[in-house]
């Protein structure tokens, strides 16, 4: 196991504080330009870039859950390589760049097809450098559940991964979040998530969904029950949850990855963890003791949150040949 040098600033004690105050730290909004993308199934999906620069690698973040380009852990990567000056994007998971998409459809923690697809349309226009993906909590097991689908594959893409508090077993993260304090994080995510979910059997005159189960949903079990599992093709919520974790397949990455989860991560219980000496060699686990659900803050008070993009800047740096770091004038990127 890789040893961590991240601790927790000592006034700031405990998974749920370090989880919470980090939201409170939101770093300044990059200048991002948007870009709209249709999708194969005619619907869309948003991408918010920091720059355009020729000849420097580039790093695609795909967010957690009900997250975004301006989500604190987006601002602060994004704002991270942008001052290095490599680029970046944030792709949106349907429905969550502030505009609904088309489709009943929305998105799921284990739409590795999803990432699939963004993926191969930003290397077919992307040839400028290496491309490196970061995937934050659902975005974490998204990326790594296509990795490990992909195997070998993956590396026409990509040149370096990273997966940042992914639950791995949605089964043992969902139920964590229905219990104790962990209903706090819970009922903020329902109160978008139910929306969203009324809104689409609406618009769609939907009559397949329980929409009084979806209203009264209290857990993530109730509300994946009712709606992620069926709208996404799911036999209930216990078949969504096994088919979508991404630990089962972690054997078959072989893009170098860096797994970092903090013990303390009130959403990734420490049982989720695997063992070290059971990962691929491609895999890079790092659990410090400390950091709770993508928080990670350092410094004195009140802190800051720059030690998470600097981790994942090292881990892709050695990562790069040395013929990347040529800066070419005689490209453009086409960001459509």
């Amino acid at each position: 196991m890789s040893e961590s040098d991240y601790l927790a600033p000592v006034w700031l004690p405990g998974g749920h504080l370090q989880t919470i105050w980090p939201l409170t730290r939101m770093p300044p909004r990059p200048d991002y330009m948007r870009v709209r993308w249709e999708t194969p199934d005619e619907d869309f999906i948003h991408a918010d870039w920091i720059t355009k620069r020729p000849g420097v690698p580039l790093v695609v973040l795909f967010h957690g859950l009900e997250g975004s380009s301006d989500s604190h852990y987006a601002r602060a990567i994004m704002g991270h390589f942008h001052k290095i000056r490599w680029n970046g994007v944030v792709p949106h998971f349907r429905g969550c760049s502030g505009k609904p998409n088309r489709l009943m459809r929305a998105y799921h923690s284990g739409d590795s097809e999803e990432i699939g697809w963004i993926l191969s349309r930003i290397a077919e226009r992307y040839r400028e450098g290496p491309i490196f993906a970061v995937g934050i909590s659902l975005g974490g097991n998204a990326l790594l559940k296509y990795l490990g689908e992909q195997g070998q594959e993956a590396r026409s893409l990509l040149r370096g991964a990273a997966a940042v508090c992914a639950p791995l077993d949605l089964e043992i993260s969902g139920r964590a979040l229905g219990d104790g304090f962990n209903r706090v994080y819970t009922e903020r995510f329902l109160r978008t998530l139910k929306r969203k979910a009324l809104d689409k059997i609406d618009i769609h005159k939907a009559t397949d969904y329980d929409v009084d189960r979806i209203r009264k949903a209290r857990t993530l079990y109730e509300f994946d029950d009712a709606f992620t599992a069926p709208v996404h093709g799911f036999d209930g919520v216990l078949d969504y949850w096994r088919r979508a974790s991404a630990r089962p397949l972690l054997h078959g990455i072989r893009v170098s990855t860096l797994l970092l989860n903090a013990r303390n991560d009130p959403f990734v219980p420490p049982e989720i963890l695997p063992p070290p000496d059971t990962l691929p060699r491609h895999l890079t686990p790092e659990f410090p003791d400390a950091g709770g659900h993508v928080g990670f803050l350092r410094g004195s008070f009140p802190g800051h949150l720059n030690w998470l993009p600097q981790r994942l800047e090292a881990f892709f740096r050695r990562r790069l040949k040395p013929k990347s770091r040529t800066v070419s004038r005689t490209k453009n990127i086409n960001l459509e």
